[in-house]
């Protein structure tokens, strides 16, 4: 199991011996322990109150000292017999005792006083490896498993861990039920919790995952419990499938463990049952062994205090602790040479530094008082059972906080991304300056330089990979290609330049950044499909009827010269202007035999069988979740100046249908051709939970929802959106809900899903196979469906040269239906001359010499750009959350009107049109503010109240300022200058996209304040200012506060 948010998964492991017998806990028994726990040192009030929130709240609050932990899997039950369990299964052979582990001396760092030991030891492998066998897994579990405080035993996020459920005395309460009572759902195919934005990079190409989206969560962050398919043969997963918050039983399992299976299906279904039995309640355990560390200990990032920073009495008590009596004091971790780490990630818990490894800069500040501006990147080195914090070593300074390159740079490296220039050995794989196409490579290839070829991309784009050719034949029948740069010719396996791209996986676009898969001679030179010269290309080609039917397929190498560089707005324009002038006609640049109107007459023919293509698809089912995008502009000078919403046009969909069209394509070939190793991109059904809750949402607010498949659910979303043209906000709201639900696409190899045919689907495009084929420049994985599509060529060919052998020798004249129309390639794929000895001898020579990876190897190459991909998504939304914090720091504070979502006596969330973004409002407890909650008819009345409330005796309540619920201004004052509304209205007029910070209503009719008393209602319209939080010695945020006016402010 994972831990905490992002990446969890685990395994469940039978209770220690010392635990008590689950039938022997009694209520009473069960109520001492949580007191006790309660009073534990480093159980603080957060961590106490993480537990009561709802599943719905998008999880407990983290504890900043020990974060907690998450499992999420679905239901799988099976019918099996049901048994009285409480705590753990009784199914599984105990377990050994674990031998005690004998502590091991400590210097200086992190050691707590002599003999207390603050953790339990870890198991041993040899125990947790047995229990494992036995009990394979934790899917199935239709809720999330909490492990808190010293529960968590030492393991971090992204740690897979074993763990033990304890008694059900001990789940948590929760203030709804988490589930339905209902052990019937969830018997379809498991889904995994999991969340991905896959939109444009830098404007780049229509979206070939463009349903594959999600909203922000609560915090602004997307969602981040992600999970891929485990590889069987890597490591662990050879015993369970485990991986980013599931468990999951591979295939043979049970075949290889004999009872095994049984035995584990046992378990899960009596874990599932007490779940079920017990749906106020959420289940807990506790960590007992790390078996496989995360990454991520190696990419921490934060700031470096003293002790006495930290705002909690009792955290400074347990920091204290962990201290030699003789420093027992505030200012003593400098001099004892320890400092804290606090970390920017609040899922990471607080780290101890040794002074003595820090360079003498940091040093020097630390005396002068100016460390904790330092944002530093550092990797955790020891954590043992005597230590309430693990040891952290600096290993680079990033510079001061506050500063967007510092924040920026802090982002690549939590993410493990490089942005270090290729290595020598990388570059002597590319040809020299004075490199040609060679006269036999345009001899073997079809040659397309004469036919009507052209690029559609955004106007700043350097490296076009992709290119779109059209030709009319008879009968109105029209031939288009969709021709891809062909990176594999040089790129070959097993090269430095192959390695470097592997690890890299993709490129990384961070609005002011990009950070290439691919040197840029290669990229933007050697292969960008520049007009007006020669390129080699991987092409497919189609025959499309008028009615969008598509009648004849060819798949081959070839070489083009592209006519002109086209861009999406040209487009756009080129195909809904009437006559025949153009507003930018003037832009529009043709080179070679063409002219201007062959290129405007063949753009308006693929914009109407784009059209007809894309009908097609959503009448086969096909989901879209399309929303306009928040876009940043920036000055002169580089530093954000405003925010627009950007929607794509009709010029972006013709892009669109005819990449998905060619991923289509090349994933049936090489899944035909290759079934034991095509590299595929599937994409799961929705979240089970988070449709009901969807459900739910839409049923509470009056809208019928039919989620039964992709397209229904499209139809059900497009008639609200129709009922609501008139509200575009609740849409939006709408949207975003239903992007929550969704799972990220993921790649995989066929191998690893062979018995599982039905998972190879894409839910979102309703298709049965998908890859990523058109690409290569910035993916990896469509390199290498390059090759394989190679393979399957150079097969093809290998297999009717050998026919055509047979038919000269039997004296026939007549090619058959396989010469006419490619066995391997065509539309129809001759599963007789693939299985025949020729053609599998063919296919295997041909995987042979272009390297294909064995169905061993293509899962870990999977499994590494799966995480690669998610990592450059965290990094690309932490770098527009970076600038959008930078713009609003800039403007000091914004006002907009939000949508409230959620309301309750101590909180309420709310959703920002403007960002695309939910955030919370918490109000409880805040100084001259009252409360009155009316739970029964969802109302909030907030008003003043001049005298503090009574409080009882020994009970200190800290009382927040006014100020950090809401901005109170005067009535006749303004917060916005008049250069604020000038630069507003005038950028309205002259900006074609809509600003959605100075241009809007905002600015030209100023949003107008709330006053006491305050009537909140769900979905109530509340004006609020955005401000920034942190950056300079703290986390960034982009933090909301009510915007209300008084005459005595």
């Amino acid at each position: 199991m994972r831990a905490t948010g992002e990446h969890t998964a685990a395994v469940p492991i039978p209770a220690p011996p010392q635990l008590p017998a689950p039938g022997a806990v009694t209520e009473d028994a069960a109520e001492k322990e949580r007191r006790r726990r309660r009073r534990a040192p480093r159980r603080t009030k957060q961590a106490a109150a993480q537990q009561e929130e709802p599943a719905a709240a998008a999880g407990p609050r983290s504890c900043r000292s020990m974060p907690p932990m998450h499992v999420s899997a679905p239901l799988d039950a099976e019918a099996v017999e049901e048994e009285e369990a409480a705590g753990t299964s009784r199914s599984c052979p105990l377990l050994p005792t674990p031998s005690p582990v004998e502590a091991l001396p400590v210097a200086g760092m992190g050691r707590g006083a002599a003999g207390r030991r603050f953790f339990q030891s870890h198991w041993p492998e040899q125990a947790v490896e047995e229990a494992i066998k036995a009990y394979c897994t934790i899917e199935g579990i239709p809720v999330d498993v909490l492990i808190t405080g010293v529960a968590q035993n030492r393991a971090i996020e992204g740690d897979l861990v074993a763990m033990t459920l304890e008694p059900v005395a001990y789940w948590t309460r929760m203030k709804g039920p988490n589930i339905t009572c209902n052990p019937a759902i969830g018997e379809g195919s498991a889904v995994r919790e999991v969340g991905e934005t896959n939109g444009n990079h830098d404007g780049k190409k229509g979206q070939t995952d463009a349903n594959c989206r999600f909203g922000n969560c609560s915090n602004g962050q997307p969602v981040s419990d992600r999970t891929h398919y485990r590889h069987k043969n890597s490591g662990f997963s050879k015993a369970v499938t485990c991986e980013n918050g599931h468990a999951t039983v591979p295939e043979n399992c049970g075949k290889d463990s004999g009872e095994g299976k049984s035995e584990a299906s046992r378990a899960l279904h009596r874990i599932c049952s007490m779940v079920y039995s017990n749906p106020s309640r959420r289940p807990t355990g506790k960590v007992l062994a790390i078996i496989k560390k995360s990454p991520r200990r190696d990419t921490v990032v934060g700031f470096l205090a003293p002790f006495a920073v930290c705002p909690d009495p009792e955290q400074q008590k347990n920091q204290m602790s962990m201290l030699p009596k003789r420093m027992n004091h505030r200012a003593s971790s400098y001099f004892s040479g320890l400092i804290l780490l606090l970390p920017a990630d609040s899922k990471f818990p607080h780290m101890v530094v040794n002074v003595s490894t820090l360079p003498d800069s940091v040093r020097n500040h630390l005396e002068e008082g100016d460390a904790a501006k330092e944002l530093v990147a550092a990797q955790i080195s020891d954590w043992n059972e005597e230590s309430l914090y693990p040891c952290a070593h600096v290993i680079q300074l990033l510079g001061k906080g506050g500063q967007v390159k510092t924040h920026m740079d802090a982002i690549l490296f939590e993410n493990a991304i490089s942005d270090a220039e290729f290595s020598p050995e990388s570059m002597e794989c590319l040809p020299d300056i004075s490199w040609k196409i060679p006269q036999e490579e345009l001899e073997v290839r079809k040659d397309l330089r004469n036919v009507l070829t052209f690029t559609i991309d955004p106007p700043t784009a350097t490296d076009l990979d992709d290119a779109i050719s059209i030709e009319m034949l008879s009968g109105g029948i029209v031939r288009i290609g969709v021709h891809i740069a062909d990176v594999s010719y040089f790129v070959h396996p097993e090269t430095a330049l192959d390695a470097e791209a592997q690890i890299r996986s993709t490129s990384v676009y961070t609005l002011r950044r990009k950070i290439s898969m691919l040197p840029l001679r290669l990229s933007e030179d050697l292969v960008s499909l520049n007009p007006g010269v020669d390129r080699l290309t991987f092409s497919i080609i189609w025959d499309i009827d008028p009615h969008g039917n598509i009648i004849n397929r060819w798949i081959g190498r070839t070489v083009i010269s592209s006519c002109c560089k086209l861009s999406y707005d040209l487009v756009q324009d080129l195909i809904c202007s009437d006559g025949t002038k153009f507003k930018s006609a003037s832009s529009l640049q043709v080179h070679g035999i063409f002219e201007q109107d062959d290129v405007i007459k063949s753009l308006r023919c693929l914009y109407e069988i784009s059209k007809n293509l894309k009908e097609i698809r959503f009448k086969g089912g096909a989901l879209s979740l399309e929303t306009a995008k928040l876009m940043i502009q920036f000055d002169e000078g580089g530093a954000p100046c405003d925010s627009f919403r950007y929607e794509r046009n009709d010029a972006c969909f013709i892009v669109e249908e005819l990449m998905l069209l060619a991923n289509m394509s090349a994933a049936e070939v090489i899944s035909n051709a290759f079934p034991n190793c095509a590299l595929l991109r599937r994409h799961p059904e929705p979240n089970l939970r988070k449709s009901r809750e969807f459900e739910a949402f839409c049923a509470r607010n009056g809208f019928e929802l039919d989620g039964s498949s992709s397209g229904q659910l499209h139809l059900s979303l497009s008639r609200m959106k129709e009922k609501l043209k008139d509200d575009p906000v609740l849409f939006d709201i709408l949207m975003f809900y239903a992007s929550k639900q969704m799972q990220s696409a993921e790649y995989f190899c066929t191998a690893d899903l062979i018995s599982k045919r039905d998972d190879w689907a894409h839910y979102a495009l309703s298709v049965p196979l998908y890859t990523h084929f058109t690409s290569p420049l910035r993916r990896y994985p469509d390199i290498i469906v390059h090759r394989t599509l190679n393979a399957v060529i150079e097969a093809e060919k290998m297999y009717l040269k050998h026919r055509r052998s047979l038919t000269g020798q039997n004296g026939f004249n007549t090619a058959s239906c396989e010469m006419m129309h490619g066995c391997f390639t065509g539309l129809q794929f001759s599963k007789d001359a693939a299985e025949s000895k020729e053609g599998s001898e063919a296919l295997s020579a041909a995987a042979k010499k272009f390297k294909v990876p064995s169905p061993d190897n293509l899962g870990e190459v999977a499994e590494h750009c799966n995480e690669r991909k998610w990592a450059s998504r965290r990094a690309e939304d932490a770098g527009q959350k970076l600038y959008m914090w930078a713009l609003i720091k800039r403007k000091e504070v914004l006002v907009a009107n939000a949508r409230v979502l959620g309301l309750g006596p101590k909180f309420m969330s709310v959703y920002v049109p403007k960002l695309a973004m939910e955030r919370r409002i918490h109000y409880d407890e805040v100084e001259g503010l009252s409360i009155e909650w009316l739970e029964a008819t969802g109302t909030l009345v907030l008003d003043s109240c001049r005298n503090r409330p009574p409080q009882r005796r020994g009970n200190q309540v800290k009382y927040r300022a006014f100020e950090e619920v809401a901005m109170m201004v005067n009535p006749s004052e303004s917060i916005f200058s008049e250069e604020d509304e000038e630069s507003g209205a005038t950028e309205a007029g002259c900006d074609t996209a809509k600003s959605v910070l100075l241009s809007d209503e905002a600015v030209k009719v100023q949003v107008a304040p709330a006053v006491l008393p305050l009537v909140i209602q769900y979905l109530s319209e509340i004006p609020v200012v955005l401000h920034a939080i942190g950056g300079e010695d703290s986390a960034l945020d982009i933090g909301v506060r009510l915007y209300m006016s008084s005459y005595f402010k």
